[in-house]
This record gives structure tokens, sequence and C-alpha cells, in this order.
């Protein structure tokens, strides 16, 4: 079996994620992982699809009838290396008044400990208690074996407190 990546992009409306599905189906693929969300009138989405070998480039080729619908990105999957089978997984929830700069400066950290986000999900909503708007992000990430856990719950501390925003994790 192959893992194909398909990553979709275009203008929301009824019907996307049946025409997709119905592509993958007629080529003997299965529907494994996915996230999808209409963001600002704009349907995206990532797509994991399994399907046999001999069939993948069909697939890849049948996809293009989207065209027009959905812009359809197809990437093949890569198994993990040894060392990354290896991380520790680390759950991370941020939440605090929202202001620009939140991503930027908790991706800062993750890199620096050579920290890979598996996924990650953030949303602004209204805050009708405090006035203005609140920011929200959980990330599930993985951690190398080599990261100090002590100095990372520091820096993660520090930024919590230098930012304004809560934040709570396990690993």
């Amino acid at each position: 079996m192959t893992t194909l990546v398909l990553t979709l992009v275009g203008g929301d409306r009824a019907g996307l994620v049946a025409a997709v599905a119905d592509v993958v189906d007629r080529h003997g693929g299965n529907w494994e992982n996915s996230q999808l969300a209409e963001l600002s009138g704009v349907f995206a989405g990532v797509v994991e699809v399994s399907v046999a070998a001999a069939r993948a480039d069909e697939l890849r080729e049948s996809l293009s009838v989207l065209d027009g619908l959905l812009s359809v990105t197809v990437s093949t999957g890569v198994e993990p290396s040894p060392e990354e089978a290896a991380m520790r997984p680390l759950t991370l929830q941020l939440i605090g008044n929202d202001h620009p700069g939140i991503v930027r400066e908790m991706t800062t950290v993750l890199r620096s400990h050579d920290i890979s986000i598996d996924r990650m999900t953030t949303e602004t909503r209204e805050a009708a208690m405090y006035g203005g708007r609140l920011f929200e992000a959980t990330v599930t990430a993985r951690i190398p074996a080599s990261v100090d856990l002590a100095a990372l719950t520091r820096e993660l501390e520090r930024l919590a407190s230098e930012i304004q925003v809560d934040v709570t994790f396990e690993s």
C-alpha cells in the first residue's frame, strides 16, 4: 500500500468532500485520516489516503478532474525514521487574550527544542465576560529524547508570563 496525502482548497460549497471521496473510492483508495474546515468562505483540508501501489498514479491523475471545483495537491506519505518513532508525545494547550504574535512565539520555543508539531488547532472567539477576543490553541507534538523537559517547562512558563496567556501541557 502507498500512502498519499491530499491537500484540498476551494470555494466552500456542498458536495466537495463527496466529490473527493468518490474519486478515492473509484480507485480502491481508503480514506484514513483527515482535517477539513471552512475558513472565511474557503474550504480547506488535508486527507490521508491509502491505495494499492499499482493504482497510486491512476488516483493522482484522476484527482485532476476536480480542477475548477478544488485545487488538489498530492504528496506521497513518508514513514517516520527510527529517531522520529522514538520521540515522546507532548500536548500543549494555550489560552489568553488574542494579540498578534502568539503562534510565532509559541512555535519559536518549540522549534528551539527540535519539537515537531503533529497537529495544531487554533481559534479566536469573543470573550463576553472580559471584552475583546480570546485565542485558544491545542498542539500535539513529539519531543526528541534529548530534550530536557525541565528546561522546556521553564521556557514555556516564561513565555506564558511574557505574552500573558495560560499554558498547560503534558508529556
